[in-house]
């Protein structure tokens, strides 16, 4: 093969994937695997992961990818790496792990979030106004507050505080770093995609500021994998290793959303609606999130906590017999096939997907906000329910690109929702704009590897890697009928969402 593969490593909340890529064939995946993993939750709040576990899962990928493509160590030219963002992942002098890791999902940084905001009634708007995010208790920033408060005796003996994917790199480098999207929504400074001091005022971690790994660009070269690490995944000693970015920005990339005015849909676990832009955007205030990108871009993102588990659900509720009785891909087949036999917009039936315990925080925030039906009638059965649920999320991804408030031409589908026809074409003719499907499975770890490929100089640029090996797999074109329908639908949808946002708020 001629070392003509990239390695990207994606490691998630609860899986850790890697895949190799042909990037002489275009950024053809030629194999992938996974690793289960687990999140540890100790008592109420809490969200860890062993970080020694975290490199082993990261190992065995590596490992079960190289022997699935039947290729070596020798085969891969650069390895890229990704993963869940923000959290706390610290080690010591030695680099060893000091405790497990505060993942993004943890929640004790809020007490440090509620003390800023009590100290500074503008804290929280200057944060957002820094690093265009809402800030979340499992943000660096934050949860290391949280540390430094109760568990003085580990930052004692803590000398750099990492996340996910800077962890994984050091063990396969030895070489501690940061990138521009972790530095930015630690939280940051969006605009100097860097750091900044003013948000470690607020959080009073001035003191602290040295834990923090110096931070360089997403798509230079972090070092290379040492003898100890090529034991254990396989991979040659010697082999290039790029800093590598974010998950959010990484599946943008991959999804060849890389120029002004380009939308992403990320429909996995949650859904994550992101419009590329050429400047930093704050817009609308104090809600969404900023992804810092390479080269001078930035993704203005707005998120529904619960996507495709929203489908989990319908399935395990509405359908016990089907889940019972088949697994599988299979299944979700034959849930399209009932949800496609009932009309669009079955007859005013509405789903607000807002599964998540978390509640809403895009395009407005309500944490007691919860899913519910409304415009049930005596008519309804659980076929109707069930395409009320693909059609909720689809609402929800309209409520988000509408709250950022700019034109897009079109929508680019990644994630374990893209997988289903039915689902992307009923959000297009939701949204009212072609959905673009792509070619492949692993857009995190693709991201990773395309920023490898820049790293090594196999590719100028990541606009360059990125346009070269977007590979589209369908479009879906909206339908006029039914755009209609869903358009006096999403009015309802929006009304009911104020709603429920206005029940909370008393």
């Amino acid at each position: 093969m001629a070392k003509s593969l990239m390695l990207g490593i994606d490691a998630g909340l609860t899986r850790t994937k890697a895949a190799l890529f042909d990037l002489d064939a275009v950024g053809r995946e030629v194999a992938a695997a996974g690793v289960e993993g687990a999140v540890s939750r100790p008592f109420p709040g809490a969200a860890e992961r062993s970080m020694d576990q975290a490199w082993t899962d990261a190992a065995e990928a590596v490992r079960a990818a190289l022997a699935s493509a039947r290729a070596s160590g020798a085969d891969v030219a650069a390895v890229g790496v990704t993963g869940a963002m923000v959290g706390v992942w610290p080690i010591d002098d030695r680099g060893r792990p000091v405790r497990p890791a505060l993942l993004v999902a943890d929640t004790r940084g809020q007490e440090a979030i509620d003390r800023a905001a009590a100290n500074d009634p503008d804290a929280l708007d200057r944060i957002f106004r820094s690093g265009g995010c809402v800030v979340e208790p499992g943000c660096t920033l934050p949860a290391l507050r949280w540390l430094v408060d109760h568990e003085p005796e580990a930052i004692a003996r803590t000398r750099r505080v990492l996340s996910c994917k800077d962890w994984l790199r050091y063990r396969l480098t030895g070489e501690v770093a940061a990138d521009v999207t972790e530095a930015a929504v630690a939280p940051g400074d969006a605009r100097a995609r860097n750091r900044s001091p003013e948000m470690l005022r607020i959080f009073g971690l001035e003191a602290h500021a040295d834990l923090l790994a110096p931070v360089r660009p997403s798509e230079s070269i972090a070092g290379v994998v040492t003898a100890a690490a090529a034991a254990e995944t396989g991979l040659r000693p010697g082999t290039p290793v790029a800093i590598g970015a974010g998950d959010v920005p990484c599946s943008a990339i991959a999804a060849g959303a890389v120029d002004p005015g380009m939308a992403c849909t990320v429909l996995g676990t949650t859904c994550h609606n992101g419009l590329v832009a050429g400047e930093p955007v704050f817009e609308p205030p104090n809600v969404g999130l900023l992804f810092t990108m390479p080269e001078r871009l930035w993704l203005r993102v707005m998120v529904n906590l619960a996507g495709a588990p929203n489908l989990d659900w319908a399935l395990g509720a509405l359908f016990p017999d089907l889940a019972a009785a088949d697994s599988g891909a299979s299944v979700f087949d034959a849930l399209e096939r009932i949800a496609s036999a009932r009309p669009a917009g079955v007859e005013g039936l509405l789903y607000h997907p807002y599964l998540s315990e978390v509640g809403l925080i895009a395009p407005v925030v309500s944490r007691g906000a919860r899913a519910q039906f409304s415009g049930v009638r005596a008519a309804h059965g659980r076929a109707d329910m069930l395409r009320a649920v693909y059609e909720g999320v689809a609402y929800a991804i309209r409520d988000c690109y509408a709250a950022i408030g700019r034109p897009i031409a079109e929508i680019r589908l990644v994630g374990g929702g893209a997988r289903s026809d039915f689902w992307s074409q009923t959000i297009a003719d939701v949204t009212d704009t072609p959905v673009l499907t792509l070619e492949g499975g692993e857009f995190g770890a693709k991201g990773a590897a395309l920023l490898a490929s820049v790293a090594v100089g196999r590719r100028r640029s990541v606009r360059e890697a990125a346009r070269e090996a977007t590979l589209v797999r369908r479009r879906f074109e909206p339908d006029p009928a039914r755009a209609a329908i869903y358009a006096e639908g999403f009015a309802r949808f929006k009304a009911a969402r104020e709603a429920i946002v206005a029940l909370h708020r008393s």
